[in-house]
């Protein structure tokens, strides 16, 4: 039993210390890409279970918010090759995905809300020297929402009013959260804390 207990723990540990190297980056920008991006992965999985208890029983629906997962897991790997093209894979990822969404959910689950951080990330992840690739990343995460929005047709499933009031309220807590922590991550770049 110990040595079963201690076989798990090492594998664990391993797996650990392999994704710290995979999600770690010397460019802080980078480094803050890869760590939104490790934030939107380690939630995706619970996306279905956030439904299921704040909207209703059908989540069948939510299992297609997992065709942007191989998108996010490769923002750390782009990133590597080309630090520019792995900060932008981030906003784009998300922007496809919550467009996706829109178009599964429809536009009174409040999914639209989630541009928002991503037209954050469009500007936050890019240098002065830049800005051209962020005016564009927010330019695309504002058109997604000025062009679409009302454009989608019927989404995969009709909720009720009260379940799309769940939608809403959940989707409005999320996304209030994801843009709180890039500004703190933001924060952090601007203002890194003192070393003791």
């Amino acid at each position: 039993m110990r040595l079963e207990t201690r076989a798990r723990s090492g594998i664990l540990r391993t797996f650990w210390n392999a994704a710290k190297a995979y999600f770690a980056h010397d460019d802080p920008l980078v480094a803050t890409a890869n760590l939104v991006a490790l934030v939107v992965l380690w939630n995706q999985p619970f996306y279905p279970l956030y439904v299921y208890w704040s909207v209703g029983t059908d989540i069948a629906p939510t299992f297609y918010t997992f065709l942007s997962t191989p998108f996010f897991l490769a923002v750390p790997a782009v990133g590597r090759a080309n630090g520019r093209a792995g900060r932008a894979l981030l906003p784009i990822a998300g922007i496809g995905n919550t467009v996706l969404s829109a178009e599964v959910f429809g536009v009174a689950s409040g999914v639209e809300m989630f541009l928002l951080p991503c037209v954050l990330l469009g500007f936050v992840l890019f240098r002065p020297g830049e800005r051209i690739i962020a005016i564009a990343i927010a330019a695309v995460g504002m058109l997604a929402f000025t062009v679409l929005h009302g454009r989608y047709g019927a989404p995969v499933h009709i909720y009720s009013a009260e379940e799309y009031a769940g939608f809403l309220k959940m989707n409005a807590l999320s996304a209030g959260t994801l843009t709180a922590f890039i500004g703190l991550l933001v924060m952090n770049l601007i203002n890194p804390p003192a070393k003791r």
